[in-house]
């Protein structure tokens, strides 16, 4: 995980080089602790893109679809002309997207560009697909998130007896993080199977009593995984194919087995690549990868009821533990207020790749940002993209 002190250094670059931003007039909102090729062509339709003009916009009352993109594109390339930038991104505006396009390179060697196609880790993004899943299995009658994990794990610790899936779902449970161990940095980079974590905190004693507090838990979304197999006679990766990606048609995201054909992460700006982490580890709390456009396929669906009945969005959208500065965890999102509106949104980022994807459900905006560089904030890149499309600069 990068620092912030670099993370500092990289946003004031961008912001020397986009004079006319100015920083965010309220705190950033929180994100989570930490948890490669040229892409092939996909079979995937493409999605509808308002296209970027080269001429300038035509002065007019209210900026249109084609000015933000024009707009953004400028800003995008800017910002990787200055080298602080290597990833893709999507903005959309009640249901047209307004700009949808890779800036940097996916494969620095080989000078292969990213595009709106490339394939990226998203790391911490997977929870919002884990809790999707639990909530079609309870719709199903499989599981209710009332219910006690130990139900659904065997050789349960005796500390867990208190703790419901609920309590997993929103960070809640008091259970230990496995990067909390020791040994977390000497292991991410080998083969650790879920029921593995689970045996290392058999009989590690709880940090809090359940319900009592928020702490963030990639942990508590491992578990989901195997309730989820549990629950439905299914892997957890086969559940989220058939049950999710196939009917939206997603067919550039799936569970990341260490595949070559992602966008190769970086540590830096440099050709030097990120430090590898075996995705066995991540597994349910950030073992996916996708593209921008699929996400966005997956922001769409969220919108209607083809996975799951309103009822059950807004269960997942409901504020379920507070956290700080008004910002609370509902199941798999974070939920706030930023840019004075409703916000719903999470990030994702480990060894070489960061992720975000912003929802504002009021303004039916929608700004998702992939990177393959490790220190590279997205929330930066976000914030302006947003503050033009809401007019505030």
């Amino acid at each position: 995980m990068c620092t912030m002190s670099r993370l500092t250094t990289l946003a004031l670059v961008i912001l020397v080089v986009l004079t006319a931003c100015s920083p965010a007039a309220v705190p950033p909102p929180p994100t989570e602790p930490p948890t490669p090729t040229a892409v092939p062509p996909t079979a995937t339709p493409r999605l509808t893109v308002t296209p970027v003009s080269t001429a300038p916009p035509a002065p007019t009352a209210t900026r249109t679809a084609q000015d933000l993109a024009t707009e953004l594109d400028t800003i995008m390339q800017k910002v990787t002309k200055g080298s602080v930038f290597s990833g893709s991104v999507l903005a959309a505006r009640d249901g047209q997207i307004i700009l949808s396009q890779g800036y940097g390179l996916a494969d620095r060697d080989k000078k292969t560009p990213n595009t709106a196609q490339t394939r990226y880790r998203i790391y911490s993004i997977t929870k919002q697909f884990t809790a999707m899943a639990i909530l079609m299995l309870q719709e199903r009658g499989k599981l209710n998130v009332q219910n006690p994990v130990c139900n659904y794990i065997s050789n349960c610790p005796a500390a867990w007896k208190e703790i419901t899936i609920h309590h997993l779902l929103t960070h809640t449970s008091g259970i230990p993080d496995f990067e909390s161990r020791a040994d977390y940095d000497a292991t991410k980079a080998t083969l650790i199977l879920p029921d593995q974590t689970t045996l290392r905190f058999k009989d590690k004693p709880l940090s809090f009593q359940p319900g009592e507090k928020w702490s963030y838990n990639n942990f508590g979304y491992i578990l989901l995984g195997k309730i989820i197999e549990q629950a439905s006679g299914q892997s957890y990766e086969d559940f989220l194919q058939k049950n999710i990606f196939e009917p939206l048609k997603m067919a550039d995201t799936g569970y990341d087995h260490n595949r070559t054909d992602l966008a190769v992460g970086y540590a830096n700006q440099t050709t030097i690549k990120a430090g590898d982490i075996d995705m066995s580890g991540p597994y349910a709390a950030g073992g996916l990868y996708s593209t921008v456009e699929d996400l966005y396929r997956w922001d769409q669906a969220l919108y209607t009821e083809q996975l799951v009945p309103q009822k059950v969005l807004d269960a997942m959208f409901t504020a379920h533990a507070s956290i700080r500065d008004g910002f609370s965890y509902g199941y798999g999102w974070f939920i706030g207020k930023y840019h004075n509106r409703r916000s719903i949104f999470h990030t994702g980022g480990s060894a070489g790749y960061r992720s975000r994807i912003d929802r504002y459900p009021d303004d039916k905006v929608t700004v998702i940002v992939l990177t393959n560089q490790e220190d590279l904030d997205p929330m930066t890149t976000s914030d302006i993209i947003e503050k033009k499309i809401f007019g505030e600069q």
